[in-house]
């Protein structure tokens, strides 16, 4: 009787770890827009992030994570294919990727083709409506849109006027709850959908738009922070940087109130700075909802939880705003990577100073899922997360154009980042720069580049940018 108690009990054991066996991992992605790493987890003592704080503490934190452009479309293509701007052929905001591309191999067709429910919810691709016969659960993007009375007769102020503009002002702090502005909405369709697909398989892209332009958020965001306590970044260009490095910024001077020259007052800079990080808070709150739920519904154990940004973000360093460049604010990317936490025992963050990239997203999410890897130019991060300081990549590339004549190809090893900015027909270098952020300063001061007592770096950092970029006769556009 004894020996068939025990029998039964090893039966059942093995019948349970069979059964977990045969669970598929699951996949959560919150791709969020204009996101630096402005967060309590990289050591910001003022912003108020405690939801992906908590994420952060349950998995692994990458430190020098890159996206490979500044800029949104080309950058989501990027890691929804898990290949590099210029395998694509996309460098401008307004491709989508099915429009050159029709069979491309993305994240999305390939779950799907697996057996998995592939889900878009949000701004995942630039495009909303790009690959859209890959997913099975599509939520469309919303536009931006405002929700103080005010602001909404401003704005049909102007589409009466015939402007052709109608874009209200860059920021907005109506008294409505999380559901007045489009994240909330999405939040809730993201808790929605996880409730209708518990009990199956799937992959599901969370795309938050905040903290991204306008920097609308509801008050109660807002009241978190003291406007006064910001402090404003110096405006120095950096010492002879190339001419192009930088741009007019036109994404922010597109909104009602922002100037069209120059660059913005301290009381204006404090007001953007303090939507930025509103909006951080805002899009913060959201995860904590949709992680909650995950936990709620038991999916934590055996779902892949990934947080991270399509690209970086200037809030006033050098007098710019936004993106659009090769420089360390622009290119430089939070990523959380949470493995499988059940929440039973508490959990020390690791942290990782490898150089990874935003195109390792797709080869890591096959390799987590156990799947036959197909050929991508990232590679997975799952051994990072076993050894977070397993020896990995020499550097991190990035690459930004100036038009169609002029192509910036910029690498960092965690320590400078040396650019070339080429003719894009012919590869010829027009300039080159390089940074010193050694200190662990992201601000450019100084281009070292030609500088003899830099030789020998200079030399270093050109061998490995020419690694990924060489300077054989091909054109960035063929």
């Amino acid at each position: 009787m004894k020996n068939n108690t025990i029998w039964s009990v090893l039966l059942l054991i093995m019948t349970l770890h069979s059964i977990k066996a045969q669970e598929k991992q699951n996949v959560l992605v919150f791709l969020i827009d204009d996101l630096r790493t402005e967060l309590g987890c990289y050591g910001n003592d003022m912003v108020k992030s405690p939801n992906i704080d908590k994420l952060a503490s349950e998995g692994t934190l990458f430190t020098r994570a890159y996206s490979q452009q500044g800029i949104c479309a080309p950058s989501r293509i990027s890691i929804l294919t898990g290949l590099r701007p210029e395998t694509v052929g996309i460098y401008d905001l307004f491709t989508p990727l099915r429009s050159v591309h029709k069979e491309m191999l993305t994240v999305p067709k390939y779950f799907k083709e697996h057996g998995y429910k592939t889900v878009s919810i949000g701004k995942v691709y630039h495009h909303g409506r790009d690959d859209i016969e890959s997913w099975t659960n599509f939520t469309q993007k919303e536009p931006n849109s405002w929700a103080s009375q005010s602001n909404l007769e401003l704005i049909e102020k102007f589409q009466k006027e015939g402007r052709e503009n109608t874009r209200g002002p860059a920021f907005e702090n109506a008294d409505v709850p999380d559901e007045g502005y489009k994240d909330g909405r999405a939040t809730q369709h993201a808790i929605q959908t996880l409730k209708e697909l518990k009990n199956d398989d799937f992959v599901m892209f969370v795309g938050l738009t905040k903290p991204h332009l306008p920097f609308n958020a509801p008050k109660k965001y807002w009241d978190l922070y003291d406007k006064d306590l910001f402090v404003v970044p110096s405006r120095n260009e950096p010492i002879n940087m190339y001419t192009n490095a930088l741009t007019n910024w036109n994404e922010l001077r597109a909104y009602y109130g922002i100037p069209q020259e120059g660059t913005l007052d301290d009381n204006l800079t404090r007001d953007l700075i303090h939507g930025y990080y509103a909006s951080i808070s805002y899009m913060d709150a959201q995860v904590g909802k949709i992680m909650t739920t995950l936990n709620d519904l038991d999916l934590r154990k055996n779902t892949l939880v990934v947080f991270m940004s399509d690209h970086g973000y200037k809030i006033g360093e050098y007098g710019a705003w936004c993106k659009h460049t090769n420089f360390e604010l622009d290119v430089r990317v939070p990523l959380i990577i949470s493995n499988n936490y059940d929440g039973s025992a508490p959990q020390e963050m690791q942290v990782s100073k490898a150089l990874v990239e935003n195109v390792d997203l797709f080869p890591t999410l096959v390799e987590a899922c156990n799947l036959k890897m197909p050929y991508l130019d990232g590679k997975s991060l799952l051994p990072l997360l076993k050894n977070p300081d397993v020896t990995w990549n020499d550097g991190a590339y990035s690459l930004y154009p100036r038009g169609e004549k002029i192509m910036g190809c910029t690498v960092t090893d965690g320590l400078w980042r040396y650019t070339e900015w080429r003719d894009s027909q012919t590869q010829q270098v027009k300039s080159v720069e390089l940074y010193n952020h050694s200190d662990g300063n992201p601000i450019a001061v100084e281009n070292l580049a030609g500088k003899t007592a830099h030789k020998r770096v200079e030399t270093k950092m050109k061998t490995l940018l020419r690694e990924r970029f060489p300077r054989t006769d091909y054109s960035f556009y063929k």
